[in-house]
């Protein structure tokens, strides 16, 4: 019997309430009243003994008092359960328990157990054999029969695996167990996600097994999302999700790029469109930064599947080196060889072949898996070897070529060259030539070296000219100054081809002795793929030792005792117990093991079409509560005040009447005691937030705000306190540390500069904290934003970034003054340091300022201009970034560029902006002195 959501374990003792008419009638009832006969001798004896008087009925507030008591008792009685558990429909002799534990589970596996508890509580009370398996752990587990106690143990011991369930081995463990037992209930906990031959797998379990019915759990929603790929691409890093079919609403997710380290490193901003499965996104940041990542994650996703773990990126490449011609240690100078091997050897691993043939030369290298292999000075390449090599640039190889006569005899749709050639050498300068030297020109925008400087000493006298093919502007990654191409690229598979239109020593140019050639190179070598075991330990490897996990709540965790060496070879190995997803190798390189593959989709379960009676189950914890103890607690209570109001009616309090001076006393006492403590609490007019106060005002903090993001807040506290330590250092100022603020409902006005780094993904700020905001400004308070995306367009450039059309929405809510650049005669460019750049982790982008014009109305101004300091300062810089220091005083952050005296210069800005922030017009005047005293003539 129930009345969701209470219901009653002996629902029949609820008819015992149909007594409570009686109880009330008995309550009610007393003896009839005796008839009075006055006898006249004891009328004096009635006027001098005191008459008690007793009522003839109960009063109705005792009566109800005493019902309410009994009714608690009959419902207690009744054992009542507030929100019951679903009822368990387990007709049969016996419980096969199947759940999901794979990846997908993580997240809900609280629930899941809860549900699995509930199955089992009701096989004990039906005192029935339980069999308990589970789809991602080995087959040859214990599945049972066990009794409720050890199946509940063993369901306690079992977490989520960070492996895809297997549920056609599971299954026909579980078949083969349940022919020996009666017909039983078979339940099956699903994670909603359907696997490879589910519905063969399915089916031969009902068809082999007969089960007398079926529980049917899965999850309500499938939110599950995961990463397929990451690629690094020429100029960015793109990132690309799947989810489930059935997940048809759009949905905005970020990605985070993080180091070895684990410090965040970039983001990716991934929407998946109404009814779409796939997203993608990108993380562009200068490739130094990039060859940094060692792993992504999308925020919020707490599942081995939406991270992935990277090889290669940030480790050294084996490039082979090939050339026809002998090395004559007598002429050095002259070998094709000599300058790459300079320009490489700090990067690369290079490998050379025994052989001098072509044939046995690249066959000799491609058995050592490189990533890149050079060509110095080939020509034609035997059948055998380039069917080899064409094979290993599909695969993911990198193959760079270089100019030499020998190429003039190839033909000119080769499929070893990345453009068609002419069979002619272009001279430039001589007696029979028009034309000088040619300089280099600028890198094209879709090339590697786009972000190179052009270089300015190098000259070029001789070049293979490529065949004037429409497409050949967009393998051009180098060109002269006259547009011919250097350099050209094109892709192979996976794989790319370059080819450098000029010999490898300076005979042709002079581009093999500059140091471009050098990052020329390293950028091919970066952008080029690890091959194989033999990129990752130089050694001819067949297995890899486990080195860093993916747990299944995507935590990279080291590996555990049963995790087996993964077998590098022809075929990829599949995720599994034995090697679950994460890095394989040691710190001299390791191979990425990841959970879904690049054509990975995640399709929903389908419930398949049983033969038999199915029952649908919802995941879901045990609220059920008691209530038995609640109300016997209760009707106690109740008896109690009860007893207490009859011995007061009985006349019990009489005794203390000869204390009534006494108490009277002590109430008076108590009284003056709660009045002076009541008079205290009235002085005491202090608030919680006092005491914030004055720890703010004491000493001058540095402010940032909490913006949400948990990688952006934590840069921006240790850029601060970075800048703190420098102020201490240089300054006489000692700021308090650094406070991060919530612009909603903290206090602004404690704080000269509040620094505000601008991310996308962090919640847009409401009307109510933009005017507390702007509120803030106009009472003398000034705001550093900072996009933090110099290198991809930042403020006032270009095609704006996501972090600055966020800037603009916060900005459109402001009354913004006119922003102008820092001018060189500004007060930011000599409060303390001289400077004539703001840079921060990145260089080149423009600090602005409230624009230098005339203020004589403030009216209309957003802050008084009084104290000539700008209420507002925007930057793209990153420069929280620059100054961010770790627990050792470290930066926490690479600069880009890599120059060691960018930091200091970022450092030296934070100082000065924050002195003109402090010292206001007194700074200006002071440099501003000279021009003053002319102006007085003095």
């Amino acid at each position: 019997m129930s009345w969701l959501p209470l219901s009653f374990g002996a629902p029949m003792l609820l008819w015992g309430l149909l007594a409570l008419p009686v109880i009330w009638w008995l309550l009610r009832v007393t003896p009839p009243r005796p008839q009075t006969e006055i006898f006249p001798p004891l009328k004096i004896l009635a006027r001098v003994l005191r008459q008690d008087e007793t009522s003839h009925q109960s009063p109705w507030w005792i009566t109800l008092l005493r019902l309410v008591m009994a009714g608690l008792i009959v419902a207690a009685l009744a054992k009542p359960v507030l929100n019951p558990k679903e009822d368990m429909p387990e007709t049969g002799e016996a419980l096969a328990l199947v759940v999901d534990n794979n990846w997908t589970t993580s997240a809900e596996w609280n629930s899941h157990v809860a549900t699995a508890t509930r199955l089992i509580d009701e096989a004990e009370r039906n005192s029935v054999p339980i069999l308990l398996a589970f789809t991602s752990e080995r087959a040859n587990q214990q599945i049972g029969p066990f009794g409720a106690a050890e199946a509940l143990n063993r369901l306690n011991a079992v977490k989520p695996r960070p492996v895809p369930a297997d549920r056609k081995a599971i299954f026909d463990r579980v078949a083969d167990a349940m022919r020996s037992m009666p017909p039983a209930t078979l339940a099956i906990l699903s994670d909603g996600l359907a696997g490879p031959d589910d519905e063969v797998a399915f089916n031969t379990l009902i068809a082999t097994t007969r089960p007398a019915n079926i529980i049917w759990a899965t999850p309500e929603r499938l939110d599950t999302i995961g990463l397929t790929s990451a690629i690094n691409g020429t100029d960015r890093f793109t990132v690309t999700a799947v989810r489930a079919t059935t997940n048809a609403a759009p949905s905005i997710l970020t990605a985070g790029a993080f180091d070895n380290r684990g410090r965040r490193l970039g983001d990716a901003t991934l929407t998946f469109q109404p009814g779409a499965t796939e997203a993608t996104g990108d993380i562009v940041v200068p490739f130094e930064l990039r060859n940094d990542f060692a792993s992504i994650a999308l925020d919020g996703e707490l599942n081995a599947g939406a991270v992935r773990v990277l090889d290669g990126s940030s480790t050294r490449r084996r490039v082979g080196l090939l050339s026809e011609t002998p090395v004559d240690e007598a002429r050095l100078l002259l070998s094709p060889l000599h300058y790459i091997r300079r320009a490489m050897t700090p990067f690369a691993d290079l490998v050379e072949p025994r052989s001098p043939t072509l044939s046995a030369g690249i066959s000799e290298l491609l058995e050592q898996k490189p990533a890149v292999i050079v060509l110095a000075d080939t020509g034609t390449i035997p059948d055998e070897a380039r069917t080899e090599l064409v094979q290993w640039m599909e695969e993911g190889g990198t193959l760079v070529r270089f100019a030499s006569s020998r190429l003039l005899t190839v033909a000119a749709d080769n499929d070893l060259l990345p453009v068609p050639l002419r069979r002619v050498e272009r001279q430039l300068g001589g007696a029979l030539s028009w034309a000088g030297p040619q300089p280099v020109g600028e890198f094209p925008k879709n090339s590697p070296f786009s972000s190179l400087p052009s270089p300015s000493d190098v000259t070029v006298n001789r070049q293979l000219l490529a065949e004037p093919t429409p497409d050949l502007v967009d393998h051009s990654w180098a060109t002269l100054a006259d547009g011919t191409p250097l350099v050209t690229g094109d892709k192979r598979g996976k794989g790319m081809l370059v080819l450098f239109h000029v010999t490898p020593e300076a005979s042709w140019s002079t581009l093999p002795i500059s140091g471009t050639f050098v990052e020329m190179l390293r950028r091919i070598v970066q952008l080029s793929r690890n091959q194989g075991i033999g990129a990752v330990q130089g050694q001819a490897a067949t297995t890899l030792p486990p080195y860093r996990m993916i747990a299944a709540n995507g935590a990279i965790v080291p590996p555990e005792n049963d995790t087996r060496p993964l077998a590098v070879g022809t075929e990829a190995q599949p995720v599994s117990i034995d090697n679950p997803p994460g890095l394989y190798g040691g710190e001299e390189g390791v191979v990425a093991h990841n959970l879904l593959a690049s054509d990975a989709t995640l399709t929903p379960l389908v419930q398949p079409k049983f033969t038999v009676p199915v029952s649908v189950l919802r995941y879901a914890q045990n609220e059920a509560r008691d209530l038995k103890a609640p109300l016997m607690t209760a009707a106690v209570l109740l008896f109690i005040v009860d007893t207490v109001i009859m011995f007061w009616m009985a006349g019990v309090t009489t005794r203390l009447r000869r204390t009534r001076m006494a108490g009277g006393t002590a109430a008076l006492v108590i009284a003056t005691l709660l009045a002076i403590s009541v008079d205290h609490a009235h002085a005491d007019d202090t608030r919680p937030d006092d005491q914030i106060a004055i720890e703010a005002i004491s000493k001058t903090h540095l402010a940032y705000v909490i913006t949400g993001v948990p990688g952006v807040d934590s840069v921006s506290r240790a850029g601060l306190e970075g800048l703190t330590r420098f102020l201490v250092e240089k300054t006489a100022l000692e700021p308090g540390a650094p406070a991060g603020v919530r612009i909603d409902r903290d206090e602004l006005a404690f704080y000269p500069l509040i620094y505000w780094p601008i991310d996308p993904a962090a919640p847009m700020p409401d009307p109510a904290s933009i005017a507390r905001v702007e509120t803030y400004m106009q009472q003398g308070g000034s705001v550093l934003f900072d996009t933090r995306d110099q290198y991809s367009t930042g403020f006032g450039g270009g095609a704006a970034s996501p972090a600055t059309e966020r800037l603009r929405e916060i900005l459109a809510g402001l009354n913004v003054p006119p922003l102008e650049p820092v001018p060189a005669d500004h007060v930011l460019t000599k409060s303390f340091f001289i400077l004539e750049q703001f840079p921060g982790r990145f260089n080149g982008g423009p600090l602005w300022v409230e624009a230098s014009l005339e203020a004589t109305n403030s009216a209309n101004r957003p802050v008084r201009t009084g104290d000539g300091v700008s209420p507002i300062l925007i930057t793209a810089n990153d420069l929280a970034g620059a100054w961010a220091i770790d627990a050792t005083g470290a930066p926490l952050l690479p600069t880009v560029s890599s120059d060691p005296m960018q930091r200091i210069y970022a450092l030296r800005t934070g100082v000065n902006i924050v002195m003109y922030m402090l010292t206001g017009n007194y700074k200006s005047d002071q440099v501003h002195v000279p021009a003053l005293l002319e102006r007085l003539g003095q």
